[in-house]
């Protein structure tokens, strides 16, 4: 039922404002109510195409991708009222890098302040740990810096030099990577071991490394083994090695890649990224 003008003057007194600033308040209330219900579908909506780990910023940028006007305290709002949360939260996260026996200045950075303009310029590199009810798995990725493309991973028992040779002729099993590219990993023994340096050197890939106590200048890695942990790791309490290998192929190749949007490339996923790219590209050609 509808306020009385004497019960809103009550009010307004009440509150220590203006009758008309308590009416406009209440207009401003119902506005806000008006935009959480419209937007509440397609909040609910992207909320589920991202698997439950998207937070009010990230659906606030892909809601605009799409033409419609979306603001942080709306969303917020919505996601607060239907009690979703994203799965982001910050853990402590192992280094698994042992530099010990690569310290010297033969290890060099090759692309610290690089400008990193295409893709299959810069390829990063790095292990992490998985943990499962029957003991630590490890998983090698192989990233493309420009669109953010998992181009190869392998996973295993062990974190040998072997586990990096099988995550990158993954990688140039599934793509057709040039000769001259930048291959940039950490210090670990795995990367400087004689297997790798061997492998990479017939590829005529040029090697560069992470600074000795500079774990940034692998940001690429870390930060998707992070999103890789927040959204599917920490949650899952895997039973199996084989259950942890089936689920984080499926993140990797059937949700990472193809279909989550990232802001840094103006939220779209590295699928759409790169079609985005090969559209102007033949664009330009006509």
């Amino acid at each position: 039922m509808e306020e009385e003008p004497y019960a809103k003057s009550k009010w307004a007194k009440a509150l220590g404002v203006s009758t008309s600033g308590y009416y406009s308040w209440l207009k401003e209330r119902d506005s806000r109510v008006s935009r959480c219900d419209e937007l509440r579908p397609f909040v609910l909506q992207v909320f589920k195409e991202g698997r439950m780990v998207y937070g009010a910023e990230r659906i606030c940028g892909i809601l605009r991708t799409r033409g419609m006007r979306a603001s942080f305290p709306v969303v917020s709002r919505v996601m607060k009222e239907e009690g979703l949360s994203s799965k982001h939260m910050k853990r402590r996260q192992r280094s698994l890098t042992d530099s010990s026996a690569a310290r010297d200045d033969s290890y060099k950075n090759l692309v610290k302040d690089k400008e990193i303009t295409k893709r299959y310029q810069v390829l990063s590199s790095d292990i992490t740990y998985i943990p499962t009810g029957q003991g630590f798995e490890y998983q090698c990725s192989i990233i493309d810096v420009y669109s953010k493309e998992v181009l190869g991973s392998a996973q295993g028992p062990n974190m040998k030099a072997e586990l990096v040779e099988r995550a990158i002729k993954v990688a140039t099993a599934r793509h057709d990577l040039p000769e001259g590219l930048h291959f940039h990993s950490d210090r670990g023994s795995q990367y400087t071991s004689k297997l790798i340096r061997k492998l990479l050197k017939k590829l005529k890939w040029l090697v560069s490394y992470s600074r000795v106590g500079k774990p940034g200048d692998n940001a690429w890695s870390e930060s998707f083994f992070a999103l890789l942990k927040k959204e599917i790791v920490h949650a899952a309490n895997f039973r199996t090695r084989e259950e942890a290998r089936d689920k984080i192929f499926s993140y990797i190749y059937d949700f990472y890649n193809p279909t989550r949007k990232q802001k840094s490339l103006g939220y779209l996923s590295p699928h759409e990224f790169i079609k985005s790219l090969e559209h102007r590209a033949l664009t330009n050609v006509a």
